[in-house]
């Protein structure tokens, strides 16, 4: 009997009581594993046991402080013999331990956990890494570890849809549950309007200028070059007191950033543009600004950018691309009551400068309207609390049998 054929595994224990293992690469401070930590805290606070095998990490103390346990497994590696050792251990630590539902995060683990579902009783859950999808190719043992698995977490309805086609993973199987934003750290009422002042001056911005922001790295798939010529035509338009700040690593594309910077010159335009580098206080940043653009060509898995903005009660002007138009929301998508942003057709300067124009004409109490509204969905959707109790309930719906 195939794996896909055998019997839906039968859980004896509800999630309070039940022992989880999570499969990831290591417990450094990485989105991932900063995720994998937030839902180990909501899952021991719900009554479940937690057991970590990854490498070893700085955020391993503070997940055995928590009452986690950690065994060390070196997932990253494609060797198949490595594979296959790694699966006789997880193995292993299913039996011995009684493991009832295991989450494998990222591609490695996802291969060493794929046997895991011959065994009966264990449920299996994967978090797709959304990396893959910059293959040329479709890696055919992801695939494979993929389809075995019982729910596999995307970040957005788009990847959903990437997944579906790139690996045959049938969608009734994809869960959706959008990337973490720092909560704490991006908190307006918990930021000094000073941070925000001091930005404003080190980026030489004049009284009664507004900016416009532009978060990420210099790179030719964000549009740095697209928001250049939208700026050009804004301004050959009558456009005046507008700012835009680029703020980015620029080591990655430094020719890419002098091709920026000779653009702007070459459109007269250069005094308009702010090419910061990286930015230390983007919390500050998003704060110091009016409007967040994120001219994107390449299609983002799920926007961080965005979802930060938002957060800090910004609204987005946006290509409309990959998962942007999902938490970017702007008529037709949704009535304009629902309003968090605009939209652009990527790679487009003439959208993006109307995009813009639209956004900057916008009266006052709309424009604090549509601050609220994106605050108030960031905190729905993007926070550690939300993302983590989203996960717990993909985990009990497993266990009910509503899965």
């Amino acid at each position: 009997m195939a794996v896909m054929d055998a019997a839906a595994p039968k859980a004896v224990r509800g999630l309070p009581g039940a022992t989880v293992l999570h499969v990831l690469p290591a417990l450094a401070e990485a989105p991932a594993a900063r995720a994998a930590v937030d839902t180990a805290v909501a899952l021991l606070r719900s009554g479940a046991r937690v057991i970590v095998a990854a490498e070893d990490g700085p955020l391993n103390s503070e997940l055995q402080g928590l009452g986690g346990e950690w065994i060390r497994l070196v997932t990253e590696t494609a060797n198949p013999l490595a594979l296959s050792r790694n699966a006789r251990t997880l193995a292993n630590l299913v039996s011995t331990e009684r493991v009832d539902l295991v989450h494998a995060v990222g591609v490695g683990a996802s291969r060493s956990a794929a046997a895991l579902k011959k065994r009966a009783g264990v449920w299996l859950v994967h978090s797709y890494d959304a990396t893959d999808l910059k293959r040329g190719y479709r890696d055919k043992s992801y695939s494979r570890a993929l389809a075995a698995g019982d729910r596999v977490i995307v970040p957005s309805e788009y990847v959903a849809d990437q997944v579906a086609a790139r690996h045959q993973v049938p969608r009734d199987k994809l869960a959706v549950i959008s990337r973490r934003i720092d909560g704490a750290r991006f908190d307006p009422p918990a930021i000094s309007p000073e941070r925000a002042m001091v930005l404003r001056r080190g980026w030489k911005i004049a009284r009664g200028q507004r900016v416009i922001l532009m978060p990420g790295r210099i790179d030719p798939a964000k549009g740095q070059l697209t928001l250049v010529e939208a700026a050009r035509i804004l301004t050959n338009g009558g456009l005046r007191g507008v700012v835009f700040v680029l703020a980015g690593d620029n080591r990655q594309h430094f020719d890419y950033a002098k091709k920026i910077a000779a653009q702007a010159e070459a459109h007269g335009v250069a005094h308009l543009i702010r090419q910061i580098g990286v930015c230390p206080d983007m919390a500050g940043a998003y704060l110091a600004t009016d409007f967040v653009a994120i001219p994107q060509i390449e299609p983002p898995a799920f926007p961080l950018a965005a979802a930060e903005a938002m957060a800090m009660a910004r609204p987005v002007i946006a290509s409309n691309v990959g998962a942007l138009p999902e938490i970017v929301l702007a008529p037709p998508n949704v009535l304009e009551s629902a309003r968090t942003g605009w939209l652009a057709a990527p790679d487009d300067p003439v959208s993006l400068a109307r995009a813009i124009a639209d956004a900057l004409s916008v009266e006052a109490s709309a424009y604090g309207a549509i601050c609220t509204r994106a605050r108030r969905l960031a905190n729905q959707f993007f926070t550690p609390a939300r993302t983590a109790a989203a996960a717990l309930s993909l985990y009990a719906s497993l266990f009910e049998g509503r899965g």
